[in-house]
């Protein structure tokens, strides 16, 4: 047997329905969607109630939570910082390094090692990373976040005005 003697079996190769093609085959005339209405004419976006008040605006519990007070910060490991070979860390050097975006807050995480006495400020940092960053004979400092102490202001339309 021969690379271009395969073929499919009988019968597992079948056309597809052409609807609307005139009134000789299936599906011509009305093409499947009946006599008249809506539905037979345009086209109808999914999930279209006629009207009404959709279902998946009727049940925004199902859609899930966002916490408006959420902060975010972005993660930077010890490795990461160790590579970059300076003495001195802060907030200006990360976004210059590109490992922070302008405006970010910065956690400091604790994958890595640190060979050198490093002082280090940034707005959080996990036990594991204070620890080898002492340990090395550094020191930490902790930025004020922008929005002050506490929680920071709520986002999202049902908070804007307040």
């Amino acid at each position: 047997m021969k690379l271009h003697e395969i073929s499919s079996p009988k019968g597992s190769k079948k056309n597809r329905h052409r609807v609307g093609r005139g009134i000789g085959g299936k599906g011509g005339k009305t093409a499947g969607r009946g006599m008249k209405g809506q539905r037979a004419r345009g086209t109808v976006p999914a999930g279209f109630e006629g009207g009404q008040l959709p279902l998946m605006q009727r049940i925004p519990k199902l859609r899930g939570f966002k916490n408006p007070f959420r902060v975010e910060y972005t993660p930077i490991n010890l490795d990461a910082i160790d590579a970059l070979g300076v003495d001195e860390l802060n907030l200006d050097v990360l976004v210059a390094s590109g490992l922070l975006r302008k405006g970010d807050m910065a956690k400091i995480l604790g994958r890595g090692e640190v060979s050198r006495a490093l002082r280090v400020s940034a707005h959080a940092f996990s036990a594991s990373a204070e620890a080898a960053i002492t340990a090395a004979g550094g020191s930490v400092e902790r930025v004020q976040p922008p929005f002050g102490h506490g929680r920071p202001p709520a986002r999202g339309n049902a908070l804007t005005n307040r």
